[in-house]
């Protein structure tokens, strides 16, 4: 549902009845994974997708009932006229074979829930860590109830009257939210001495953190490239170089920020900033050694997603005997992407950005980057859990 905040919270803002189905649960194949939303308002106004075209016709219907019913509805989606659970009467389904589970929730202006549903879609829009946890199973009346939880666990909304359930869920969802992570979880009611009773009750949490950053080191024509592939994957950009004739926000007009300083100083002010953390990826393109050593030596010491460098292999031998003299550890180099980007015969500069992003890309979740023509292995991988990014303070 946070994927489609802006517009949501536009919806909110306007006082529209709209109805939202998200995607709870996958297995297989299917083509969203979990968090993925399609919302349909009192107009028939359509903003999202939850799975790109198999099923959207069914969930608008459905989200069109629950407007009308103003009851909440978990549904499920399988290959075409089969339901996964041996109902032939299905008549949508998912082309790829695999199931998707939809939550579909009614919310009209004077709904119970709306005013936290808006102010996480507020947060979200205006890209604050925010979990929004979801009850997607469990006892009767629960379905769809919300807790907005924020980076220090504090919460708004109620699951149900007891507190202790949503203690539990607000603790479960922060310790998503500090890794990134999308996902469900269970938890049950727990009562005043501590023990845990009730009826389980699964969650769906929706974690939303600023957009991760791709730094690129080196104001050049291929830097220019990356930045529109970087800004086309979601990446907050900066370009950082020292020279500033070349480091300007005329020769990049598509870059978050554009940095005149010492790549390798840079680095240091942003580590100390805590401005760097798990999803972070580092472009180095300047291969120039008065550049790359020392900005290199620091790079791959830090707990970041990716640090790749330009250059050709005569370029990236000589570039790793500098770096071992400077003292850099052979598990270290192992991390360095070099020469950068997978082999698809690059030769633009929009080619090589292209190299470079499916890289990113495949490292994040675990590709091979090999022709998916004749790969037994499935297309749709479970997301690589990376470690918690640091919790900034103050």
């Amino acid at each position: 549902m946070l994927d489609i905040a802006e517009e949501l919270h536009r919806w909110c803002r306007e006082g529209r009845a709209f109805a939202v189905a998200t995607v709870v649960a996958v297995e297989g194949s299917a083509p969203r994974q979990p968090g993925a939303a399609l919302a349909v308002d009192a107009g028939g106004t359509v903003v999202g997708s939850v799975s790109g075209g198999c099923v959207e016709g069914a969930v608008y219907e459905l989200c069109r009932a629950a407007l009308e019913s103003g009851e909440s509805v978990r549904e499920r989606f399988g290959r075409p006229g089969e339901h996964p659970d041996g109902d032939g009467a299905f008549a949508a389904g998912l082309t790829c074979g695999g199931v998707l589970d939809v939550l579909v929730v009614p919310v009209p202006p004077d709904a119970p829930g709306r005013a936290v549903l808006a102010e996480a879609l507020a947060a979200a829009a205006a890209g604050e860590p925010v979990a929004l946890a979801r009850v997607v199973a469990g006892p009767d009346g629960l379905l769809g109830r919300a807790l907005l939880v924020r980076m220090d666990g504090t919460y708004a909304g109620a699951l149900a009257e007891s507190g202790g359930l949503d203690r539990a869920a607000a603790a479960e969802a922060a310790a998503l939210l500090a890794a990134g992570r999308t996902g469900t979880v269970t938890v049950g009611a727990e009562s005043a001495a501590g023990v845990r009773c009730g009826d389980p009750v699964t969650l769906l949490v929706e974690s939303c953190l600023p957009p991760p950053r791709m730094i690129v080191f080196g104001a050049v024509d291929f830097a220019a490239a990356l930045v529109r592939a970087g800004k086309f994957l979601g990446y907050h950009v900066t370009v950082c170089d020292a020279r500033p004739v070349f480091a300007t926000a005329g020769r990049f007009p598509e870059a978050d920020e554009v940095a005149v300083d010492w790549p390798h100083r840079y680095l240091d002010a942003q580590e100390a900033a805590g401005a760097l953390d798990a999803r972070t990826v580092l472009c180095v393109l300047t291969h120039d050694p008065k550049f790359d050593v020392p900005l290199l030596e620091r790079a791959l010491r830090l707990p970041v997603a990716y640090v790749g460098a330009m250059g050709s292999r005569r370029t990236h031998e000589d570039r790793l005997g500098r770096l071992r003299e400077a003292g850099v550890g052979e598990r270290a180099l192992a991390r360095l992407r070099s020469p950068i980007g997978l082999d698809l015969g690059a030769r633009t500069p929009e080619e090589t950005a292209l190299s470079i992003a499916a890289e990113i890309v495949a490292l994040r979740h675990g590709g091979t980057g090999t022709p998916l023509t004749g790969v037994r292995t499935p297309i749709h991988r479970e997301p690589r859990r990376a470690p918690a990014p640091p919790v900034r303070t103050g």
